[in-house]
């Protein structure tokens, strides 16, 4: 079992960054990729980035690819989103995933262990 708490979210300017964070509780969290998702008001929720167990292999949406950066460190059993040069259609409640599959899933349903998300919002 895997508990997963985001945390750091806010409201920013356009152009501002903003560093997530996903802290999971248990001693198994290098055995999990994690994911990054997000869901708007009135849209579906996407992948935004993901990351193998080791760390070494990160994934983005192309929407997101250049401005944001996926890490974790397993010796903190935390992984990481750095969100830069955010735009207002960053908007969403981020979540992020855990999954015990190997490679990095791009589906929500894929995930086994998710947590209940923070809320992200950018201002133009």
């Amino acid at each position: 079992q895997v508990q997963l708490v985001e945390s750091g979210g806010g409201l920013v300017q356009a152009g501002d960054s903003l560093r997530l964070s996903c802290a999971a509780s248990g001693r198994t969290f290098s055995t999990y990729a994690i994911g990054w998702f997000r869901q708007a008001p009135g849209k579906e929720r996407e992948f935004v980035a993901g990351i193998d167990r080791s760390g070494s292999v990160p994934y983005y949406a192309d929407s997101v690819k250049g401005r944001f950066t996926i890490s974790r460190d397993n010796a903190k059993n935390t992984a990481y989103l750095q969100m830069n040069s955010l735009k207002p259609e960053d908007t969403a409640v981020y979540s992020c995933a855990a999954t015990g599959r190997l490679g990095i899933p791009r589906i929500w349903g894929q995930y086994n262990y998710w947590g209940q998300g923070t809320q992200v919002t950018v201002s133009s």
